[in-house]
């Protein structure tokens, strides 16, 4: 008789590869996400250095858009995750939620809120 088992079960092993795979999952869905709001809050900060103090918020949200295009992002518009106002200088407000599917009616909701104001950068 053994005194000691040595080693793992088949079913331990089993558990770690289906824990690891839900990981690898999650991180698949969300990664994209996160990477466009990334690229949303760079091109904010560049474009509000980039632009004079008297810029309407029209044209500002145009330029957005054109930025938005050229950077491959599709699935948001700037006027739907953003408010933009020039009240002594250029203030947005970025405020959306992206829906991820995950496992079967599991969704992931990943929300991002950020302030940027001219003066500041």
């Amino acid at each position: 008789m053994r005194n000691a088992q040595q080693g793992t079960s088949y079913i331990t092993i089993l558990f770690a590869i289906i824990v690891f795979a839900m990981v690898v999952k999650a991180v698949v869905a969300i990664w994209p996400a996160y990477w466009d709001n990334r690229v949303i809050n760079s091109q904010i900060e560049e474009l509000l250095k980039d632009s004079p103090a008297d810029i309407t918020p029209a044209k500002f949200t145009q330029q957005m858009d054109q930025r938005l295009d050229m950077n491959n992002i599709d699935d948001l518009q700037f006027k739907d995750i953003a408010q933009v106002s020039n009240d002594q200088g250029l203030h947005v407000n970025t405020r959306y939620e992206v829906r991820k599917p995950f496992l079967l009616n599991i969704d992931l909701v990943l929300k991002f809120e950020k302030s940027f104001d001219q003066r500041s950068l």
